[in-house]
């Protein structure tokens, strides 16, 4: 089934200037970009978006980080997304994540590991609210096929998404 999950490319991550890289090897795994944003966590962003965690030690040193600097937020679509994004980031702790996986390429230990992803359908209803409240995601054809709006790249109104620069309907 087709599901949409959140991802965070992390301040470490883009500190080395890897995000383009995380963004294809998702890319090359399926997904599609649903919607994506990058900014800088306020610390007030980081304890609303991590509130599941604030009784536990790691919570002040999680917020920190993630405020540490710049992040990109994406809402991304494929079957079973939360969990083959799961698969594909590797275990929390990069040092024990696999080579072939986003934190095994591009983190460095368990705080500093390059990535964060959604850990159920619900959770990634939750975040991707969190980060896209109000905003049009895009649908894709096979999202478009299920419901009742049909070819190119739609709105969830069901209009079609239109090129800012010359105004005319994406293919």
């Amino acid at each position: 089934m087709l599901e949409r999950t959140l991802t965070i490319f992390k301040p470490d991550a883009l500190r080395k200037r890897v995000q383009g890289h995380m963004l294809q090897h998702l890319l090359d795994d399926g997904f599609e970009v649903r919607a994506m944003r990058m900014l800088h966590l306020t610390k007030a962003q980081a304890e609303g978006f991590y509130e599941v965690h604030k009784e536990r030690p790691f919570f002040g040193e999680l917020v920190a980080f993630m405020t540490s600097g710049a992040v990109v937020v994406v809402c991304l679509e494929r079957e079973d997304a939360v969990a083959r994004l799961r698969t594909v980031m590797g275990p929390t702790d990069s040092t024990k994540a696999p080579g072939d996986t986003v934190r095994g390429r591009f983190g460095t230990d368990i705080q500093c590991n390059a990535i964060h992803g959604s850990d159920s359908p619900d959770n990634a209803q939750r975040e991707i609210a969190y980060f896209f409240p109000g905003l049009d995601l895009l649908v894709s054809e096979a999202s478009a096929a299920a419901g009742t709006r049909t070819g190119g790249l739609h709105n969830r109104r069901g209009g079609r998404i239109r090129s800012r620069r010359t105004g005319s309907a994406s293919p």
